[in-house]
């Protein structure tokens, strides 16, 4: 009977010297190294990406923001805010607030097809409001140059990057509205233009917060 007992103790001491070893290494020592590794080596990514202007933290570059004006009385959906860029169509499923980074519940694509008659009127709808937002005296916008990014979704909805053809478009807009030249709101999205990544991976990009950040830093030095 005492041997019986004694085995019990050893088997449940050696158990528990098992656990609180197995704790440490998976519980502490590990997530340790992981992070600092994380933070020595990929500290932008690990901190979520995060863009900042004047010491503050505006949202990340892997999130779209809308650029919108405050609601009307009787509206439900919100008019852009042309003086900034904007950026891609927003289907996601979160909610938001104005010009701030998103409060995320989900996020998704419409999941219509290309035929669906609802998506081809939406698609036709905003094709014709970019033509007429960004058409200003003296530049005109063809619907022939309007780029699908411009009128579609990506597949979350909450895309942050709009193609060069699209941040091109809205220049002499932005620039009309910000009483600023064009020239000057063309070197912004040039220097803002991403390429592929290794050079053949993905598509040119223009992250839209980063752009609308460095806009906006302009205009506080004008």
């Amino acid at each position: 009977m005492n041997n019986s007992v004694t085995n019990t103790v050893r088997l449940l001491w050696a158990g528990l010297r098992a656990l609180l070893v197995l704790t440490l290494v998976t519980g502490v020592i590990y997530p340790l190294v992981v992070t600092g590794i994380a933070q020595g080596l990929f500290s932008d990514q690990a901190n979520g990406s995060e863009i900042t202007s004047d010491g503050k933290v505006v949202g990340s570059s892997l999130i779209g923001q809308s650029y919108n004006l405050p609601l009307k009385k009787g509206q439900e959906t919100p008019e852009p805010d042309l003086k900034w860029f904007q950026g891609r169509p927003q289907n996601g499923l979160g909610t938001n607030s104005v010009n701030t980074r998103y409060s995320l519940i989900l996020s998704g694509a419409t999941n219509r097809s290309a035929d669906n008659k609802d998506l081809v009127d939406w698609v036709t709808a905003a094709k014709a409001a970019v033509v007429k937002d960004n058409s200003v005296n003296g530049y005109t916008v063809k619907p022939s140059e309007v780029p699908a990014d411009a009128v579609t979704s990506s597949g979350s909805g909450l895309d942050p990057d709009i193609s060069p053809q699209y941040a091109d478009i809205q220049v002499h807009r932005v620039a009309e509205r910000n009483g600023l030249p064009v020239d000057r709101v063309e070197k912004l999205v040039d220097d803002h233009t991403e390429g592929r990544t290794l050079g053949f991976m993905g598509e040119p990009r223009v992250n839209v917060l980063e752009l609308n950040t460095a806009l906006r830093e302009l205009l506080a030095k004008s």
